[in-house]
Order: structure tokens, then C-alpha cells, then sequence
């Protein structure tokens, strides 16, 4: 098969379109035939060499495709079926490539109303939003929550918490505007030009949120904290830097770091979300999956709304 193959860390170049064995599925695991992938950070992170994995090694994180064998104790997918699903973080043996082995309990059928390309924008990044404002901050109905960024997860973010009932708070740049209103935002913070914490305490109930989630600013945890209700719940996808904690159990403020993991579960929650169109996945470009030196170049550059998609297969 074909797959994209990294051998050193380094800038896009170092993604080469190269020939590799075709994996074959163990007892519990599926041969699934990737339609579809997508660019995450932790790809790009990966690629630069800021993550260990062994080389040589196949990146990609996310999967939408048709399961093309099975392994003989597998039970709930036979070839044919239509599958999205998230790979192991950190995984040397990753999703860009044409074929991609996954253990049978982390995946999941496709909502029968998206194609390939948009799927594939889905696991790694709804997942996210999804254990960071339902599992980890358990976010209620008649909440407000503050959600820094709209990027992929913050993207995804606004339309679980608007579904869950809450009232949403978007920290984004000008062009990110319009699509954030239009996901569900009730407002929109201008990430270069307004104070966060004054537009919290100024607008919102009681002058400050139940519940944050930080996609993009961990180094502002002592501000998010000061956004926060006492007894509220704070969910960042980055790493906090620098002060704050210390405030936030003052204040019995809880702070979650979310790192997520592949899960079923999740996935076929998201996926009912999804067939209730409650959640539209924004894609913004689509190139071909040999092309990913291109993609992760697009990428870095920044400025997209929505998920960068790799197609192996034509016309998905």
C-alpha cells in the first residue's frame, strides 16, 4: 500500500508518499480501507519532532472509511461497512495511509448523513469538545461557558454546547466570527483587540461563567480563572502555564487537563448528535493524501475554518 511515511522529525518535507507493507488485522481488529483523514496539530507537533514516536512512522489521527477484513473474534462489523474512528495518539502506525488496522472496540459506524471528507474531520477534534465540556466540566443546561478559540475543537465545541443548552462565550479572530455566530455563539470576543475577563464580568450573569474551555491559551490560566464562577470547572486541550491553580482552590474552581483517548462510546454519541443535526462538521480545504507535505504547510500557515481533509480514495 500507500501510505505517507516519515523517517526523520523535521519541517513538511520530511512526509514522503511511499510504498509499505499492508498490516493485517490481529483476533479483535479490522483492515479498514482509509477514504478519508485529517491534519490535527498533534500531527504537526509529531512531524516537528515535539512528541516521541519510533520511526519510521505513519502520523494521522482520525479515519473514515469501509472495513475490508476482519479478525475472527470480531463481532459487531463485517466488510463493507461504513467506519470513522480514532486512531492511538502517538501511534507510529497512524491514518495516513490507504489501509489502517484498528482494534474492533474503538470504532464506530459513520452517521449514515456525511460523506467521507466531512467524517473524517470528526474523531479526534469533536472527541475533544465532547470529554471536555460533557465528561470532564459536565456541562448543564441553562450554563454560560467561555470557550477560547475556533479551531477545530472550538468549532465543535459551540455546537455540543449549544445542544446541551448552554449559553456561549467564543474567543476567536475576525474571520472566525460570522461562522461562530453562526454555530450558535451568542457572543463573539475579538481575540486581538478585546479583553476577555472585562467582557465576562461586564455581560455575562454575576460576572463570570461556570464553565471555560481553553483550546489555545494556556498561559492565561490566572485570567480564566477570574473568568470563572467559584465552583465552576475549567477544561483546556493545552497545556497550563503559570500561575492560577493556587486561585482556582480558592475558589473551588476545577481544572482539567484533557488529553483524549479513543473511545466508541463517545463516537456513537456524537455520531446520534450528528444525525440529529445538531452537529455540522465545517470543512475548509480538501486535498489528496499524497499531497500532505502541502496540507501540513496550508496548515501551519493557519487561518482555515474548519478541518483540513486528506483524501486516499476519489470522489468521497
Amino acid at each position: 500500500m500507500k501510505a505517507i511515511v516519515m523517517s526523520r522529525f523535521g519541517g513538511p518535507d520530511v512526509l514522503r508518499w511511499e510504498e509499505r507493507a499492508e498490516p493485517h488485522p490481529g483476533a479483535h481488529e479490522l483492515l479498514v480501507r482509509v477514504y478519508a483523514t485529517s491534519v490535527n496539530t498533534v500531527d504537526c507537533s509529531i512531524r516537528r519532532g515535539e512528541q516521541a514516536v519510533a520511526l519510521p512512522a505513519v502520523i494521522g489521527y482520525d479515519v473514515s472509511g469501509v472495513v475490508e477484513t476482519v479478525g475472527p473474534e470480531v463481532q459487531d462489523f463485517v466488510p463493507g461497512d461504513e467506519v470513522f474512528y480514532m486512531p492511538e495518539l502517538f501511534s507510529s502506525d497512524g491514518s495516513y495511509a490507504e489501509y489502517h488496522v484498528a482494534a474492533e472496540k474503538i470504532v464506530a459506524r459513520k452517521p449514515r448523513n456525511l460523506s467521507h471528507v466531512e467524517a473524517a474531520g470528526i474523531p479526534l477534534a469533536a472527541s475533544a469538545a465532547w470529554e471536555a465540556l460533557i465528561v470532564r466540566a459536565e456541562l448543564r443546561a441553562g450554563e454560560t461557558v467561555l470557550i477560547l478559540g475556533a479551531g477545530d475543537t472550538g468549532l465543535f465545541g459551540i455546537q455540543i454546547a449549544r445542544a446541551a443548552g448552554a449559553e456561549v462565550y467564543v474567543v476567536c479572530r475576525p474571520e472566525a466570527v460570522a461562522l461562530a455566530l453562526q454555530l450558535g455563539a451568542s457572543r463573539t470576543i475579538d481575540l486581538d483587540t478585546e479583553d476577555f475577563l472585562a467582557v465576562v464580568q461586564i455581560e455575562s450573569t454575576d460576572g463570570a461563567v461556570e464553565v471555560v474551555l481553553d483550546t489555545i491559551d494556556g498561559n492565561s490560566l490566572r485570567r480564566i480563572v477570574q473568568a470563572t464562577k467559584a465552583h465552576g470547572r475549567i477544561a483546556s486541550t493545552v497545556a497550563a502555564t503559570g500561575s492560577g491553580l493556587e486561585d482556582a482552590l480558592a475558589r473551588n474552581i476545577t481544572h482539567h487537563s484533557v488529553s483524549v483517548e479513543p473511545n466508541r462510546a463517545r463516537l456513537d454519541s456524537l455520531c446520534a448528535m450528528i444525525q440529529r443535526g445538531q452537529i455540522v462538521p465545517m470543512i475548509d480545504s480538501v486535498l489528496s493524501l499524497q499531497d500532505a507535505a502541502s496540507a501540513h504547510r496550508q496548515f501551519e500557515v493557519g487561518g482555515m475554518l474548519g478541518k483540513l481533509i486528506l483524501c486516499s480514495v476519489v470522489a468521497t
